[in-house]
């Protein structure tokens, strides 16, 4: 049994941008971390939806053909597969994500994406 995550400390752990980090799994998925500021790119996830729960920080999720989301701490938003989307973050910004294994955070965006790395 894993012992439990302090989602404080482990955002203390790292300072990079836009580049997730497994601090758990739970089945077929991971439950990652991220720090975010600025524009990411444009993308969607053809495979699975995407969910952004924000746990510090304000984030906008500007969707294609619908009105933006803006998230503040303790609100989550649900992306649908397929959705084409963008999260922009104005302040630093601190997110969780629930996503399946391999998942690259950039979708069918050409960026060097990243599944994620494990912090120990």
């Amino acid at each position: 049994m894993a012992g439990k995550v302090n989602l404080q400390a482990q955002f203390a752990r790292f300072d990079d941008y836009w580049s997730p980090k497994i601090v758990a799994s739970i089945n077929d998925y991971d439950i990652k971390l991220v720090k975010v500021r600025g524009e990411f790119v444009w993308h969607q996830h053809d495979a699975t939806d995407e969910v952004f729960l924000v746990t510090a920080g304000q984030l906008r999720i500007q969707l294609q053909d619908h009105d933006d989301i803006v998230l503040s701490p303790v609100e989550l938003f649900v992306v649908p597969r397929g959705v084409r989307h963008r999260p922009v973050a104005s302040e630093e910004t601190h997110l969780v994500l629930l996503e399946p294994h391999e998942t690259l955070n950039s979708g069918d965006a050409e960026l060097a994406g990243t599944v994620g790395e494990r912090l120990d």
